[in-house]
């Protein structure tokens, strides 16, 4: 029975091409899942068969476990004490082995073993053809459409399958079966049988690597595309920058009667893309990005990551774009906030503003409103600003002497420290419990506090966009957070 076992070993590794040991561990696995029948319980069993003589021993094991953990799964598990027992030396996450008797090969019954040993065979085949086809490093998944499969599409190239989700489809693309697709590869993921690389074709990153494929000056260093930004089969963004004088970024990207740039809206189901400049210069390349629509000024605010972007009555339309998309597709490849208004709008902001920031000098510097307007002229807007920007600076307005700067910067210093006490006595009165909580950091502390979120619970009873007010996280932080402050509810923790 061994020497045939042997002769079936080499058989099937010659057939299909694959290492021994990948059937040995096919035929260990299948009398090992025949064995475990014997037993009542999900025990673990182990097969080894001696590679030379094709002899094998079938040993009972349970997995050791520290002490404090327990035992989670009894007919698998043993707690460390007991372990040492047994072998004084065994550490956690070792095994323990017990002889038991073999089952006879003839007695798996032939068709369930068959179907294990071919099922792992294909396994290992799936497995070899996928790390050779990966090992090429291709970006770009070449294919065409097998078949659909619960809405995805799945793409043969050789015979090796990729998955076209859905939602990673350009909109109102129509693929066939049978149709010639390409796709970016974004992941490989083993769990899904048939199709395991995850594609594609309303990524940014597919844009990118097909400029990359048109435009030799990429793979060259010559270019470097910065950012992308994509409304899938209608319209998009990217940002070009050139490493040589020499080379005009955008002109090179075009290419000679658009050819270069033609290639990829026909990959892309007529995608019309708009080629901007980067700039290190956050304003200037917001300009840029909001092409064709021509900028009157640009207020930014470094503090909210945001711009005020003031454009004239006949640009306003084109700025904003069809639904939002110009605007839209330019803050998502500069990665700013961009607020798009006309100059009646920035006048009645900056008026309100400007209003705020009056009534706030005049109650805390306790000084008229002549005094407060010229801080306001002079571009201070806040009372960190009136206390500690250097003392040349404001000797330099020529409406301030040296006794009213000085003046001006003790009432300053006065008020921040009075209104720092006061926050930290709120801060203080939040309990320690909620002080405790995973993610809350000294700076989120003190917004609860300022809000008047105390304790756990009152974390817990905020909504998700009263939460996002308070401290200027995104949603999904803030859900994380309300979701930890609530755990004690359901696992019985004291306040």
């Amino acid at each position: 029975m061994n020497r045939e076992m042997l002769m079936l070993v080499d058989a099937i590794s010659r057939e299909k091409n694959v290492e021994r040991d990948v059937v040995f561990a096919a035929v260990e696995s299948a009398l090992a899942q025949a064995t475990k029948k014997l037993y009542p319980g999900d025990v673990d069993i182990r097969v080894a068969i001696d590679r030379d003589t094709g002899a094998y021993e079938t040993f009972r094991r349970w997995h050791v476990v520290p002490d404090e953990a327990g035992l989670q799964m009894p007919d698998q598990e043993i707690l460390l004490f007991e372990a040492k027992e047994e072998v004084a030396d065994i550490q956690v996450d070792e095994y323990i082995e017990e002889p038991v008797e073999s089952l006879p090969i003839g007695r798996i019954g032939a068709m369930a073993a068959k179907q294990v040993i071919l099922q792992k065979i294909r396994d290992a085949e799936r497995e070899m053809l996928l790390n050779d086809f990966m090992s090429r490093g291709e970006k770009i998944f070449t294919g065409t459409v097998k078949r659909m499969d619960k809405g995805d599409i799945i793409v043969e190239s050789g015979r090796v399958e990729g998955r076209l989700r859905r939602g990673e489809m350009i909109p109102k693309e129509n693929l066939r079966n049978g149709d010639r697709v390409r796709a970016m590869i974004m992941e490989v993921d083993l769990t899904l049988r048939g199709a395991p690389i995850i594609l594609s074709r309303s990524a940014p990153e597919f844009m990118i690597e097909l400029f990359r494929n048109e435009v030799p000056e990429i793979e060259q260093g010559l270019l470097e595309i910065k950012s992308c930004a994509r409304d899938p089969g209608s319209r998009a963004k990217i940002a070009v920058l050139s490493h040589d004088k020499r080379v005009d970024p955008i002109g090179t990207c075009v290419g000679v009667r658009g050819t270069r740039v033609n290639a990829v809206t026909n990959e892309l189901a007529g995608e019309r893309v708009d080629i901007v400049l980067w700039s290190e210069d956050p304003a200037q390349f917001v300009i840029g990005a909001l092409a064709p629509a021509n900028v009157q000024s640009i207020v930014v605010d470094e503090e909210k990551h945001a711009m005020d972007v003031v454009v004239d009555e006949e640009n306003l339309a084109i700025a904003i774009g069809r639904g939002g998309q110009n605007v839209r597709l330019a803050s998502e490849l500069t990665g700013w906030k961009i607020n798009i208004m006309d100059a009646n709008e920035s006048a009645q902001k900056q008026a309100e503003e400007t209003a705020v920031t009056r009534q706030l000098f005049m109650e805390k510097l306790d000084v008229d409103e002549e005094i407060a307007d010229i801080l306001i002229q002079e571009g201070f807007s806040s009372l960190e600003e009136v206390a500690y920007v250097p003392i040349a600076e404001m000797l330099e307005i020529e409406a301030f002497d040296e006794d009213t700067v000085n003046e001006l910067r003790a009432r300053a210093k006065d008020v921040l420290l009075t209104m720092e006490i006061a926050r930290e006595e709120k801060v203080e009165a939040v309990s320690q419990n909620l002080r405790d909580l995973e993610g809350l950091t000294p700076e989120l502390i003190g917004k609860l506090a300022e809000a008047g979120i105390h304790t756990r619970d009152d974390l817990a009873d905020l909504a998700v966009d009263e939460l996002t007010e308070i401290t200027g996280q995104t949603a999904d932080e803030a859900k994380s957070l309300i979701l930890k402050a609530r755990e004690h509810w359901f696992d019985g923790a004291q306040e």
